[in-house]
């Protein structure tokens, strides 16, 4: 595998100070994807959001922010952490958008008194917004009828996608805008980052040509945002992404869609996953190791138990995604040379599920790893978790979330302490309504 942050780093030390499991972040990972970013969509007519469902620690967003990213968000309160980490609210420049399918909670009422522009996902937010009082531009997610996620479950543009208009509707729902009094100022369009950077990029090729056949019915638009989905790499045999060709995709898109509508338009990213993926891993501690045997029903199996579940990490569980994992030997565990053996092994969690396992293949089926066989107390990391690891977490079982642990500068910090039970109960209550 490639260098690794935790190459540098004694977890051991760490894990002494803030037990297992716990996330731990790296501010130069964080800031190499950034500079990447930077150097396709440096701002100004082509401009960078960062979609921060991937994760929304503090320090992340204002690294972000220092940078000169602007935020996607998708709820009311994602909107107000941008908000709180130094992000202006306002329409002009909207360094804040708020994208929704639906409207609720706080989102139409953080809309409203922070001037936060709305980007609605279906026909009917056009009424919501007019009911609820609002004046002002709005942004239109528009479904084109293609998309691909990085798995089938995440399916992001198409006839099987909840997100965004479908394109057939859009003149209604531009009708229904006009007649609110609400001026159109951003198309935008998700159509996910599928398996490889060459059908993003082909992707993004066809939403320009999408977008040029209709910008001329918006007289207000004043920009198109092409979405997210950069992909990472999470197997570390796969190769690095060149996103110089992207680059050029986003500039040229840029220059005809502004020819196109006769004005400069701004033409804007959002990536999250190429963000956050790499910037993080969930570290966990064997405790135990143990077998099953061959019978009539299947292969037995060698399973290394860890304190890390799918309430630290789901991806695997939910979509069988693959995490690169190695093997922390403990302090005190002695050496184990350099290039120790490899066993197919299962890593499973504390939980009361079975499908508590991060070995496990786009089927979501045991998919054993070679890994070498580690022993009670070693440390396993689970690389690239930083992009929906602590920001899908939970508190299945009442197990408190893991703490999160910043690596910035040669130094340490604490970025959220592990959760206790008062903080997973704090809300409950039982009053008359």
């Amino acid at each position: 595998m490639p260098f690794s942050f935790l190459d540098a780093i004694d977890l051991n030390a760490i894990a002494k100070r803030v037990g297992t499991p716990f996330y731990i972040y790296s501010a130069d990972v964080l800031r190499q994807r950034i500079a990447d970013v930077l150097a396709i969509a440096p701002g100004g007519l082509v401009q960078a959001r960062y979609a921060m469902k991937a994760c929304s620690t503090r320090r992340l967003l204002e690294l972000v922010r220092e940078a000169g990213i602007w935020i996607d968000a998708v709820s009311g309160n994602e909107a107000l952490r941008a908000h709180a980490a130094g992000f202006p609210t306002g329409h002009r420049p909207p360094t804040i958008l708020l994208t929704a399918d639906v409207f609720r909670d706080n989102a139409l009422e953080v809309v409203l008194e922070h001037h936060i522009l709305p980007n609605i996902g279906s026909p009917a937010m056009v009424d919501a917004l007019r009911r609820a009082g609002y004046r002002g531009p709005i942004g239109i997610r528009v479904n084109p009828g293609f998309g691909h996620g990085h798995v089938q479950a995440t399916d992001t543009g198409g006839p099987s996608s909840k997100h965004g208009i479908w394109y057939d509707d859009l003149d209604a729902v531009r009708g229904a805008a006009v007649g609110a009094g609400f001026p159109i100022v951003l198309l935008h369009v998700h159509v996910g980052s599928g398996p490889a950077i060459d059908e993003f990029n082909a992707n993004m090729g066809k939403l320009e040509h999408f977008f040029l056949e209709r910008i001329a019915d918006f007289p207000d638009l004043e920009a198109v945002n092409l979405g997210g989905g950069i992909p990472h790499p999470y197997r570390p045999d796969r190769p690095a992404i060149d996103l110089a060709p992207l680059g050029r995709i986003l500039r040229d898109a840029q220059q005809h869609l502004s020819a196109r509508a006769g004005r400069p338009l701004r033409v804007e990213i959002e990536p999250g996953r190429y963000f956050a993926a790499p910037s993080a891993a969930l570290i966990a501690r064997v405790t135990d190791v143990k077998t099953t045997r061959t019978n009539d029903k299947g292969p037995g199996h060698t399973f290394v138990m860890v304190d890390a579940g799918f309430v630290d990490l789901v991806r695997p569980a939910m979509y069988g995604s693959y995490h690169h994992i190695t093997v922390h030997p403990s302090s005190d565990s002695g050496a184990r040379g350099t290039a120790p053996a490899t066993t197919p092994l299962v890593v499973a969690g504390p939980l009361c599920e079975s499908g508590d396992v991060f070995t496990r293949d786009a089927a979501e089926l045991l998919e054993p790893r070679p890994l070498p066989l580690p022993r009670i107390g070693d440390l396993l990391a689970l690389h690239d978790a930083g992009a929906y690891g602590v920001q899908m977490s939970s508190n299945y079982n009442s197990i408190g979330r893991a703490p999160q642990v910043w690596l910035e500068d040669g130094r340490t910090y604490l970025a959220s302490r592990r959760e206790t039970l008062a903080d997973i109960v704090r809300a409950e209550c039982f009053e008359p309504l």
